[in-house]
């Protein structure tokens, strides 16, 4: 790998892996446009790394607060705060909402890898969801008021992610999407999506490490820690903004992008 492979992959992993766009869309235009080797397994895992730093690092706060308050309910403790319930609450929400695509996803891995990572199931998906992405977004402004976060929709924003094993669905695109059918606020919807990437996140670095400890890997350690650092820092940007933008903006500009790539991914297939 050269260093501007390193650097566009990087960025790309980065930028795509929290936005409703699909970062599979995006990870398969470098190898179609240009005549790059295949960055390996390696990287992929450096860059999930980094990607999983950044959403660890920006809900630092509210992880640490799931964490403590865990801990006081398990060791006992007496005369816990509301606040502090609401955090164990959160932190079972967020297991109960992984449960789904931990189980699917380990029995669907092989078929997943054989027959679905082509251009014409990425494009289809790419162009479907969007869709479904936009539908939501109207769903949601035609609201008035915005639902809490029950166990209910819990469970079902859980199931919606185990479509993102299809790739070009968007794990965050899809999560949000569920989480707007189902009446939650964008910013509610983003970030509970951004908290389900965790251990999402964490789950596909062990499948990663599983099949790399059984095949052979040399990659540049250089390039590997700056495309860490590329990709933690453009993820923790994206999330950033895009929480922050989301009321203002809406799904619109994400949904017209997906539109855009799916057609030309679609191009690509069939000239």
């Amino acid at each position: 790998m050269d260093w501007l492979q390193v650097v566009v992959l990087s960025l790309v992993q980065g930028i795509t892996e929290f936005l409703p766009i699909s970062s599979s869309g995006h990870l398969i235009l470098p190898s179609q446009l240009t005549d790059w080797p295949d960055q390996g397994l390696l990287f992929d895992v450096a860059v999930h790394f980094g990607t999983l730093l950044a959403v660890i690092a920006y809900f630092r706060g509210e992880l640490l607060a799931m964490l403590f308050a865990s801990k006081g309910i398990i060791i006992g403790t007496a005369n816990l705060t509301a606040n502090e319930r609401d955090d164990f609450r959160l932190a079972l929400m967020v297991i109960v909402g992984t449960l789904p695509v931990v189980i699917i996803g380990f029995t669907a891995k092989p078929l997943i890898e054989t027959y679905l990572r082509t251009i014409p199931v990425i494009a289809s998906t790419t162009l479907v969801f969007g869709v479904l992405l936009w539908l939501s977004d109207r769903v949601a402004q035609s609201r008035d008021d915005s639902s809490e976060l029950t166990w209910l929709i819990v469970m079902g924003i859980g199931l919606a992610q185990c479509l993102a094993l299809i790739p070009g669905t968007s794990r965050s695109g899809i999560t949000i999407t569920a989480a707007l059918f189902f009446g939650l606020a964008r910013t509610t919807a983003a970030r509970f999506s951004f908290l389900l990437a965790i251990p999402t996140i964490a789950g596909a670095q062990l499948l990663m490490l599983l099949d790399l400890s059984t095949g052979t890997a040399s990659q540049s350690m250089p390039q590997l820690a700056a495309a860490m650092l590329l990709a933690g820092g453009s993820a923790y940007c994206c999330i950033h903004f895009f929480i922050k933008l989301v009321e203002k903006t809406g799904m619109l500009p994400y949904v017209i992008y997906r539109l855009l790539l799916g057609c030309f991914l679609f191009g690509l297939y069939f000239l």
